[in-house]
């Protein structure tokens, strides 16, 4: 149900592991039950979902973050800015003039009441004299993409990064994602496109690791260029800033951002994929570049791996190896997001529980392991823990593509 009347919170993320106060999520919608398996490879998916069980693990994943901090829907917002008249406007022309829809289909869109039009905006408009024979069903396309609240926009300090998507079938999200931080939560916006058509930034490839230190993946979906953006941005800014790159394979899927093969678990700890430390496989050559601006000179530094990187800049910090020790269980497990944790605070975190070797190694590291239908349904309370690993159900949701960090968006962070 939507919730009428919602108020914004301050927006400001200075660190991963910060005490999370504030997340974006959207709920999987129907727009996920309008791939076929002609249309999953471009709606970038390797599969099609079963929404039935897409929405029980979902309801154990937002369950927690119910639990632990203020949880914003994209939908719910959506609904109440296009109550606004002229961004009503703005939103379904620019969305139908980016999926090259008619003027006529504007027009009907503009009549519609603002649940409606949420829905629609989301969720595509079937195309009323489709033969049933043709691969594109929809006159404006289902946002498939669209509970990965990541990867569209990331909260940069006190401002929202609009992320420069590198795959047309996501563009429309920065769209909504404009929207709702220039209008609902009114902060300044930062794309590198407005620099250069060519750079693309992703959120899944953007850490905000501390107030001076960004750590950041260049693959497939971040390109040199958005890093470039984001070095030039900062070095207007602040006399001392630190940019560490680490670059990714540009296949297989798996690799799209940094967060499928490093995630901050709190000050001290991170999970990291053994091969991208090592250099191994299809890390081999990929390098670890450290850009660092003092007082307006710029200097490019390679080392080892993302570890020794951070080590330079004075961080103790601790490599949890995904997967465990046993390198074919690693790949394994990489490939359904075992090293995409989330974390609500310092040595707090939440991840798919089907990773069960990489669980177990948290579990070695001190991390109590939670079961999320626990937290949810009241039998657990994650304030009794001091360091923890909230484990959520994942058998559907991995197949899409993503982890816990991918489906969430944080806004503020203590």
């Amino acid at each position: 149900m939507t919730k009428n009347n919602i108020t914004p919170c301050t927006v400001n993320v200075a660190s991963e592991t910060g005490r999370l106060r504030a997340v974006l999520l959207h709920r999987p919608g129907v727009e996920i039950e309008r791939m076929t398996p002609l249309n999953a490879a471009h709606a970038l998916y390797s599969d099609i979902l079963n929404k039935p069980i897409v929405d029980k693990e979902y309801h154990y994943f937002s369950g927690v973050l119910e639990k632990w901090t203020q949880v914003y829907y994209v939908e719910d917002i959506l609904e109440q800015l296009l109550d606004d008249n002229e961004l009503r406007r703005h939103l379904v022309e620019e969305s139908c003039d980016m999926d090259n829809c008619d003027d006529n289909l504007a027009d009907e869109l503009l009549q519609l009441d603002s649940a409606e039009l949420a829905r629609i905006l989301i969720e595509g408009y079937e195309d009323p004299e489709w033969n049933c024979v043709s691969e594109e069903r929809y006159l404006l396309k289902p946002l498939y993409n669209l509970f990965f609240t990541r990867d569209a926009s990331s909260t940069v300090y006190n401002r929202v990064l609009i992320n420069s998507m590198s795959f047309e079938v996501r563009e429309r999200e920065t769209l909504i994602y404009e929207a709702i931080f220039k209008h609902f939560f009114k902060v300044d916006t930062l794309n590198a496109m407005t620099w250069d058509r060519d750079a693309r930034t992703e959120g899944g490839d953007v850490h905000i690791a501390a107030p001076d230190l960004l750590c950041i993946g260049q693959g497939i979906r971040t390109n040199t260029k958005g890093i470039k953006y984001l070095a030039q941005t900062f070095a207007k800014e602040r006399d001392h800033f630190n940019i560490l790159v680490q670059e990714l394979p540009q296949k297989p899927d798996s690799f799209i951002h940094l967060d499928m093969v490093f995630t901050f678990l709190g000050k001290h700890q991170c999970m990291a994929f053994e091969p991208m430390l090592r250099k191994t496989g299809l890390f081999a050559g990929k390098d670890t570049t450290l850009i660092s601006i003092d007082g307006g000179k710029t200097t490019y530094t390679k080392y080892p791996n993302i570890i020794k990187g951070l080590e330079h800049l004075g961080w103790d910090i601790e490599p949890v190896i995904g997967g465990g020790s046993d390198p074919w269980n690693q790949l394994r497990e990489q490939w359904h997001s075992g090293a995409n944790f989330f974390s609500l605070g310092d040595g707090k975190i939440m991840g798919y529980r089907r990773n069960t070797h990489t669980i177990d190694a948290l579990d070695k590291a001190g991390f109590a392991v939670l079961n999320a239908e626990d937290i949810v349904e009241g039998r657990v309370d994650m304030t009794d823990y001091n360091k923890f690993v909230a484990a959520f159900p994942g058998s559907e949701l991995p197949r899409a593509g993503g982890g816990a960090r991918c489906m969430t968006m944080p806004i503020l962070r203590d």
